[in-house]
């Protein structure tokens, strides 16, 4: 009996213990609520890399652009464009500052009744990526003190900074120093007709069940250009550069042999030369208003004259 009741007294000790272990570590985990700023509607005002910079070397450029506010522990509510409406999701706890909404998954940097900061990052099977995916901070700060304390409004806080500017000149004189070197345009390269004789379609490649954004737009643009009363038929797919000055240059030909590669892209290249640069006003990609020289897909169509 006594024995059966020190081994009793021991479970207890060792329950108790595991217990006190595991408020411990949770408290250490999750260490905030949102209880305090439960209400409170936040406008993101900035969306910058670990650098501080809303661009890439890529191009690729942060938007800020969410407005949320939490409902409940377990509910953020953010606006949907679409819909028009603040939409509700599940705010799940993962791990640690790490909570998950609307698709996405964000480490709580800082919490306050006037900001919030957080951390967006890429899970891959549990596990976060350790690149430039998890390298996003988001900004946001609260309708009150934008209005009356800054004494200003979230779209003019979200607008490119001097050292943003300062960044795209930069890159731009580097790449446009080269032929071949580019780096995606925000406002991607336009082709406008001058002759009834050829069409132009650009594609958009968003694809929210691929998790491909708007931004594949700009990053990878993708065109189609038919030519009608050209030399000959044709139709290949080419991957070019159209430099600062509207210039295209083939880097390649997809879809052909090893062997044919070569003289394939010589032959696209008179194409461009002869048909593209005549028969349309070719506008240079642009970010923040500056020309460079920028990477595109294009499927150039040609069709012959019809003999009668």
């Amino acid at each position: 009996m006594i024995k059966n009741t020190i081994q009793f007294f021991f479970l207890m000790l060792m329950l108790s213990a595991c217990n006190s272990r595991s408020k411990t570590n949770d408290a250490t985990l999750r260490d905030f609520t949102f209880a305090p700023v439960k209400g409170i509607r936040y406008e993101e005002v900035k969306r910058r890399f670990s650098d501080n910079l809303s661009f890439n070397k890529q191009g690729f450029m942060q938007k800020p652009s969410w407005i949320i506010e939490v409902a409940a522990e377990d509910t953020m509510m953010a606006w949907s464009p679409q819909k028009q409406i603040m939409q509700k999701f599940y705010l799940q706890y993962d791990h640690g500052n790490v909570y998950n909404f609307a698709e996405e998954f964000f480490k709580v940097k800082h919490i306050s009744k006037d900001s919030l900061v957080f951390q967006r990052i890429q899970v891959d099977g549990k596990v976060i990526a350790d690149d430039i995916r998890s390298d996003v901070n988001m900004t946001f700060y609260t309708q009150n003190y934008i209005k009356n304390k800054l004494k200003t409004t979230a779209e003019i806080l979200q607008r490119p900074s001097k050292a943003d500017t300062l960044f795209i000149k930069r890159r731009s004189d580097e790449v446009n120093r080269s032929a071949t070197a580019a780096f995606a345009a925000t406002e991607p390269v336009q082709f406008i007709p001058k002759s009834k004789i050829v069409t132009v379609k650009k594609f958009s490649t968003v694809d929210k069940l691929q998790k491909r954004t708007s931004a594949y737009d700009y990053i990878f643009p993708q065109y189609r250009i038919e030519i009608d009363r050209a030399y000959k038929d044709f139709a290949y797919e080419c991957l070019a550069v159209v430099d600062y000055t509207g210039t295209m240059r083939i880097l390649s030909v997809n879809g052909v042999l090893p062997d044919a590669a070569e003289g394939k892209k010589r032959m696209m290249q008179g194409v461009a030369d002869i048909y593209i640069r005549n028969l349309f006003n070719v506008i240079p990609g642009t970010t923040l208003g500056i020309p460079h020289n920028s990477e595109i897909t294009v499927m150039i169509v040609g069709r012959a004259i019809k003999k009668p």
